[in-house]
């Protein structure tokens, strides 16, 4: 049986800032999904902070207008709650006016896969809140490129064979195949800048699709900022794909994100558990796992796979990394660097000020320019 799943997710407003979403908020959301639900085989409806995800199964492939438009309408229909009730940015990830055919580029985060259902289907969403689609770039590297985190890439043939990955250019719109092993560091050095380079989708060598994760960055799309991107990201598991417990792990290590409050600060990625808050101590980036069987469709699940004892002590650890960056202040690594604030046109007006109380310096000191930069080698050759 072919089947799709279909991941979505929009935040629609949150009770007092960026922190979850009101009770009425995912009461209309849920009613307006069980109206169209013959559309669909099944579905689950949760949120990750302030973002709403709703996990859909369906016989319609990927960007299907019908499902595309079930969610913007849900959506819309939590965003008139959220109105109602002064909720903070209501309908802030709804960055047009109607629903034009895809919600792809329209605000919320869409995760698609389309595939022939195994008799025993495995997958896993990881939804994520506080951050960019760049932040699924060191896990998926973890779980697909590193033996050293993922055992399973030496003694499971079809990972062992690699796979290949599908990075983007979220700045140009553009997208690069990229297969292992050949590939490797082509691979690593896109993946160095994850505010520009993400991992869209990954798929065995034969085509057999693996992952997707949302790509969409909202300052692209609104040419301001309307919130960090809070991406999505889904993995088919077992058999042949990485086992349930490879994918989970390669999130216990608190890695550093872009985004945090005011989405223009580096902190630690913390898994949490399943429908938790933001934490209002500055908006610690979070991820949850959403650990589902299929059948013909239908969801057993989801699992929490963060609520296990030991994921105490990775969050644990994800405090203390938070603590210690945000003693850092403003000082950069703390803040992003210039071109990814998301509240740049603030900083710029600083730079503005500063800028017009520069004057040049009758001889520099230490800074190359005019004709003290001839003096620079042309070449540089690494000392043996």
């Amino acid at each position: 049986m072919r089947i799709t799943v279909s991941v979505i997710k929009a935040d629609i407003g949150g009770i007092g800032g960026h922190t979850k979403p009101s009770e009425g908020l995912l009461d209309a959301v849920r009613n307006s999904v069980e109206s169209s639900a013959d559309l669909l085989l099944d579905h689950y409806i949760g949120y990750c902070g302030d973002d709403v995800h709703i996990v859909m199964s369906h016989t319609k492939g990927t960007d299907n207008e019908e499902i595309h438009k079930l969610a913007w309408d849900a959506f819309e229909a939590g965003t008139q709650v959220a109105k109602q009730e002064g909720l903070y940015g209501a309908g802030q990830d709804l960055l047009k006016d109607s629903f034009s055919g895809n919600v792809k580029g329209m605000g919320p985060g869409v995760a698609e896969l389309e595939f022939e259902e195994r008799p025993n289907e495995a997958f896993t969403v990881f939804a994520a809140d506080k951050t960019e689609p760049g932040a699924f770039n060191y896990p998926m590297y973890r779980l697909f490129v590193d033996s050293l985190s993922n055992t399973g890439l030496i003694v499971n043939k079809s990972l062992a064979d690699g796979v290949i990955f599908y990075v983007m250019d979220v700045e140009e719109a553009s997208i690069a195949k990229l297969s292992l092993w050949e590939d490797k560091p082509t691979l690593e050095a896109a993946l160095m800048y994850p505010g520009r380079y993400v991992i869209s989708s990954i798929t065995t060598k034969d085509g057999e699709p693996i992952v997707d994760a949302s790509t969409d960055r909202l300052h692209n799309i609104a040419g301001t900022y309307v919130g960090k991107d809070d991406p999505v990201c889904l993995v088919r598991t077992q058999k042949m794909f990485p086992a349930t417990e490879e994918a989970g792990s390669v999130f216990n290590f608190p890695h550093f994100v872009a985004g945090n409050t005011r989405g223009s600060h580096n902190m630690p990625l913390m898994p949490v558990k399943l429908n938790s808050a933001a934490t209002i101590d500055f908006c610690i980036p979070i991820v949850e796992a959403l650990v589902f069987s299929m059948h013909n469709g239908k969801f057993t699940g989801p699992f929490d796979g963060f609520s296990t004892p030991d994921w105490d002590y990775v969050r644990e650890q994800a405090t203390k990394k938070a603590l210690d960056m945000r003693r850092q202040g403003f000082v950069h690594p703390a803040t992003l660097v210039p071109d990814e604030l998301e509240y740049a046109q603030g900083y710029k007006a600083r730079m503005d000020v500063l800028e017009s109380k520069m004057k040049p310096m009758d001889k520099p000191h230490g800074v190359r320019t005019g004709a003290y930069a001839s003096n620079r080698k042309e070449n540089y050759e690494d000392p043996d």
